[in-house]
């Protein structure tokens, strides 16, 4: 199947260095993203339900970019947080990038959107 890279852009109030503590602390990413956590020597084990999927910090740009790629996966396929201030508006743009089959593009585009909104419920914004 054609892997196909999908972009998704979300605006936040909460500032960059809130949201990168989202993507970093075990604390806060079990809020939104998984069940559980275990960061190893810049390897992220999240589990959802007993299960555990490894992802290796390949970038990490303190307040502003965090890169993961899939211990079991080719490094050229990633999942990113790409944090930045809008000039602007002012406010903080969170834009996501990541990998997935052509034909589960809605799939993956609606699971980043509910963990999203489960973010922006944990920094105080709803959604």
């Amino acid at each position: 199947m054609e892997r196909v890279k999908i972009e998704l852009e979300y605006v936040f109030r909460a500032s960059p260095q809130v949201l990168y503590k989202f993507f970093t602390n075990p604390d806060r990413i079990i809020r939104w993203f998984c069940d559980d956590v275990d960061i190893n020597d810049g390897i992220y084990s999240f589990g959802w339900e007993g299960y555990f999927e490894d992802a290796k910090l390949i970038e990490d740009v303190e307040n502003e970019l965090l890169r993961f790629s899939w211990v079991d996966e080719d490094e050229k396929e990633y999942f990113e947080f790409d944090i930045s201030k809008s000039p602007v508006t002012g406010d903080t743009i969170l834009l996501i990038r990541d990998f997935c089959d052509k034909d589960e593009v809605d799939d993956q585009k609606a699971l980043w959107h509910s963990q999203i909104s489960q973010l922006k419920r944990e920094t105080g914004e709803g959604i």
